[in-house]
């Protein structure tokens, strides 16, 4: 575990890294964006010294090293308002999100690829298996319009975008938990059906455990392992697929202050939210490999 967890240092610098240089590469000057076009090249001058981007690119990113290190990860540009303080609120909207769609998509991919193993080569496995496909080649922001489309404007059961009420969230986790319900219908059902042949599975039935026994405590926990792997490789999925759906529909979390910060240039704001995300990313794939661990005991972590 002490590898793993040093292991994280170089994929974080990476990442520090990479997103700084790219964001200094988007076309546009965040300068020009705060001024507008009128603005005289002096104060141009006088404002790019004072947000320090007239310094070279190694300096600037040394310096933004050294406030990390310290646990400060500045301010916004435009705003002037701690990077902290704006995360703190949007990081609790991306969270309930991102966790109601990973509910919706086991809660529907789990019993979909179940259903669909043990009816193999029937009706439910087929329709089962035309769903995920269907649902696979159904990108965020084309979805997220039409569930606006039916279930807001024609039906006018929810709320077409915002975060006015409990409802709200309802479209976008939808949207967002479609994908991830895909791949899980079919990756338990590829699961299930190595597993049902096992002999384990059939030293259970010959004992005679009921059925529903052998299925779900027996079957399922063996066929769980490659399912809790792409769930966790898909939850980094998820957490980009917040910057679309959270565009699409207004939702005030980190994914839309990501592509507000791209939009103003400004620099600070878009480093922090990518940050945050490779954290989460870099946590989730941990987190994978101790249920690896807790399913499989023959498991061991290499560096």
């Amino acid at each position: 575990m002490l590898k793993r967890l040093l292991g994280i240092i170089p994929v974080i610098f990476g990442v520090l890294l990479l997103t700084f240089l790219l964001a200094h590469l988007i076309p546009g000057d965040p300068v020009e964006v705060m001024l507008g076009e009128s603005a005289t090249a002096a104060d141009r001058s006088a404002l790019r010294a004072e947000l320090g981007l007239d310094q070279p690119l190694a300096a600037q990113f040394v310096r933004y090293l050294g406030k990390l290190a310290r646990g400060d990860f500045g301010a916004s540009i435009h705003s002037h308002e701690a990077i902290s303080h704006l995360l703190a609120q949007r990081i609790p909207a991306t969270a309930r999100l991102a966790l109601l769609s990973l509910v919706i998509a086991i809660a529907v991919g789990l019993p979909l690829g179940i259903i669909a193993a043990l009816r193999h080569r029937r009706w439910p496995d087929r329709l089962a298996t035309l769903s995920a496909l269907t649902l696979s080649a159904m990108p965020n922001f084309w979805l997220g319009p039409l569930l606006m489309l039916v279930f807001a404007l024609w039906l006018g059961w929810l709320p077409v975008s915002g975060m006015e009420g409990a409802s709200s969230i309802a479209l976008p986790a939808l949207t967002l938990a479609s994908g991830l319900a895909a791949i899980l219908t079919r990756m338990t059902r590829a699961s299930m059906l190595e597993v049902l042949n096992e002999d384990f599975v059939r030293t259970a039935r010959a004992k005679g455990l009921p059925e529903r026994v052998v299925i779900l405590r027996h079957a399922l926990k063996a066929a769980l392992l490659p399912v809790v792997t792409v769930v966790g490789l898909q939850l980094g999925s998820l957490l980009a697929g917040t910057v679309i759906t959270e565009t699409v529909f207004g939702w005030e979390g980190l994914g839309r202050l990501l592509v507000e910060s791209i939009e103003k240039r400004d620099y600070p704001v878009l480093q922090a939210c990518v940050l945050v995300i490779a954290l989460t990313y870099v946590a989730v794939n941990l987190l994978t490999d101790l249920v690896y661990a807790r399913l499989d005991p023959r498991v061991r972590f290499a560096a």
